[in-house]
């Protein structure tokens, strides 16, 4: 029988082996992906709207539903340069409105056409719902929890945080957070939580510890920073009767830099061009409370707006930030990139047949440019290199 120590090696050792194995594979035969052109949001003036009541809970287990013409709608131009418009929240609980304008026409159109994905089923008709049973875990439980300071520390596992509200984050700038707008808003008013907004960065307990707390076992600590600024897409605020996971991102300003690696940000592409057609992402899940948990998996299917994929996670990982390895051009190389960000679970009625999935929000040419802009503040730095 194996001793402890003997199992952590173990555990370490094969997570090592399938971070390595799909790179290796992948590098036999890089790809050569369709240049993307990110279209230009230009903000207008914002309109200052009434401060924010903070009435909503926070709901972690977020689950929606979606048919045939659900999965293949496609947004009119309009609707999409309205649902780009977003929200400001400021920590004084003060809130902007900006509306945008997109570059030109064609740039709206192009983004709706960028991809045609396969899909379960064309002919796809509602069946009428029944009893269902909630899956987030699927099969064995291929989950990692990241241990040890090598880990923790490390890039990538170093740029997810959690956030005060319960859910995970993702650093994509020395200043700014990824994560899920249901983590800080319900689609119609910001969560209690929101008002006095934190994000925690893990600090292994072999810091500032002594060599008996370290055989103690103890779970990393959190160092908490105030969040000063919250974006939020109108396309999720503006929400019909059932809020719609396209929209469910947001954007979370520290009040002052981090010291620590962040991740970059890229146009998702079609999973034939990741590295292994496999995504990973690092969050918080509720069912292991002060560990960080790392998972990897196929994707199973892909709309315009979403991925549909069945790794393993459960309510407090809403908001990781999705990876995959992109071929860069410029460098020549697989380089890891947020994709996409972890929403929750969806249950798919397609021709008769009920499937569930686990959900991530992908990031389009339009969502690209709007995050980059709430980023850099300045339109002219948000390319897609």
């Amino acid at each position: 029988m194996m001793t402890p120590r003997e199992s952590s090696l173990l555990t370490h050792l094969l997570l090592l082996l399938q971070l390595l194995l799909p790179l290796t594979l992948s590098f036999l035969h890089p790809p050569h992906p369709p240049q993307v052109h990110v279209p230009t949001l230009v903000p207008r003036t914002p309109t200052p709207l009434t401060r924010s009541r903070f009435s909503a809970q926070a709901h972690l287990d977020f689950t929606t539903h979606c048919n045939s013409s659900c999965f293949h709608r496609g947004e009119q131009d309009e609707e999409l340069t309205d649902k780009l418009a977003f929200e400001t929240l400021y920590a004084d609980g003060s809130r902007t409105l900006t509306a945008v304008d997109v570059e030109s026409e064609d740039d709206l159109e192009g983004d709706v056409r960028l991809f045609a994905y396969s899909s379960p089923s064309r002919g796809a008709r509602v069946k009428p719902r029944h009893k269902r049973v909630r899956r987030q875990i699927y099969g064995a439980d291929g989950r990692f929890n990241i241990q040890g300071d090598n880990f923790l520390l490390d890039y990538p596992f170093s740029t997810a945080v959690r956030i005060s509200t319960g859910c995970t984050g993702v650093l994509v700038s020395q200043q700014h957070i990824l994560t899920a707008a249901h983590c800080v808003h319900d689609g119609k008013d910001y969560v209690k939580g929101a008002r006095k907004l934190r994000v925690g960065f893990l600090i292994p307990p072999s810091i500032n510890s002594t060599k008996e707390d370290l055989n103690s076992a103890k779970k990393p600590l959190v160092r908490w920073v105030r969040v000063k600024r919250t974006r939020v897409p109108k396309g999720w605020i503006q929400g019909p009767q059932e809020v719609s996971m396209d929209f469910d991102y947001a954007l979370l300003e520290l009040r002052w830099p981090h010291r620590r690696p962040f991740m970059r940000l890229s146009v998702a592409p079609s999973s034939d061009d990741l590295a292994g057609k496999r995504i990973h992402f690092s969050g918080f899940d509720s069912d292991r409370p002060g560990e960080l948990v790392y998972r990897f998996c196929p994707v199973e299917e892909e709309s315009s707006d979403l991925i549909y994929q069945h790794c393993d996670a459960r309510p407090g990982a809403s908001g990781s930030g999705v990876y995959g390895r992109v071929w860069d051009n410029s460098l020549e190389r697989w380089e890891r990139k947020v994709i996409g960000i972890f929403s929750g679970h969806q249950w798919l009625e397609i021709d008769g047949e009920n499937r569930d999935y686990n959900v991530a929000v992908r990031i389009t040419p339009l969502k690209f440019a709007q995050i980059c802009y709430w980023v850099h503040g300045n339109r002219l730095d948000c390319v897609q290199d």
